[in-house]
């Protein structure tokens, strides 16, 4: 712990609904002075007395994680909120990098990485059970990365017959990409295979879709959308009056 009493918790709020956020979470959050993160995530922690809040506009993960440790090392108790997971696409990367760069000092602060539920997640426990076999999970956003490098992982996952899951898919400033990843993944893997768009789950506008790939509608994805694309193993379950089950099997190449 610091010297002054200061901690920092990055967390992972999970997909929306307050019932999914984890015990650990929102202790830190009671125990929290300042809250810091993107705003619709802050917007998402209630008010109360005692807790004063810093909420800053996207793209701007390094300067947010440089205030929260100069707060931390004056002596307050941060809370930085991620949507879903800190660690998967989140703050817990960016806080991480502005202490090894930043005031040697921050190193030694009390730094606290609590678990929340990620989306892909919380979409399979709607789907079923996609998740069963070896699946990977990549981001489209090209902010951090160049689309040749997105291009190059998309296809090897693709070739590799993992299940993918697709984060940041589709924004109005890059309304392109999910298209250009439908394509390329529709060069590699059967037309029939299964794929879902899981859209705000648990949240009131949720909305699941399943298709296959080949007929499957890219223009349907937003920012709130998490994408499923299956491996030659995943397969639907039919069921009376209700939805079907995605599956993937836990083992590969048995046959049914």
């Amino acid at each position: 712990m610091s010297r002054d009493g200061g901690k920092l918790f990055i967390i992972g709020l999970g997909p929306g609904p307050e019932k999914w956020l984890a015990p650990e979470a929102g202790a830190a959050l009671a125990e929290a002075d300042a809250l810091i993160g993107y705003k619709p995530y802050t917007d998402r922690v209630p008010e109360r007395a005692g807790l004063e809040r810093f909420p800053t506009d996207n793209r701007v993960e390094l300067d947010r994680a440089r205030h929260a440790l100069q707060l931390a090392s004056e002596g307050r108790k941060v809370a930085v909120v991620s949507g879903g997971d800190a660690g998967v696409f989140g703050m817990a990367a960016a806080v991480l990098e502005a202490a090894e760069t930043g005031d040697p000092q921050w190193r030694a602060l009390d730094i606290r990485i609590v678990p929340g539920v990620s989306a892909v997640l919380a979409a399979a426990a709607r789907l079923g059970a996609p998740l069963g076999h070896d699946f990977c999970v990549i981001s489209l956003s090209d902010n951090l990365k160049s689309w040749e490098i997105i291009a190059r992982r998309l296809r090897a996952a693709a070739e590799g017959d993992f299940v993918i899951a697709l984060y940041n898919p589709a924004s109005k400033a890059r309304p392109r990409q999910i298209f250009d990843a439908f394509n390329l993944l529709r060069e590699v893997k059967s037309g029939e295979t299964p794929v879902a768009f899981a859209r705000a789950i648990g949240r009131p506008d949720e909305r699941v879709i399943l298709s296959d790939l080949a007929s499957a509608d890219p223009g349907l994805v937003d920012m709130a959308t998490l994408v499923l694309i299956g491996s030659s193993e995943t397969r639907l379950i039919k069921r009376p009056d209700a939805e079907p089950w995605l599956l993937t099997p836990r083992s590969y190449g048995a046959g049914r």
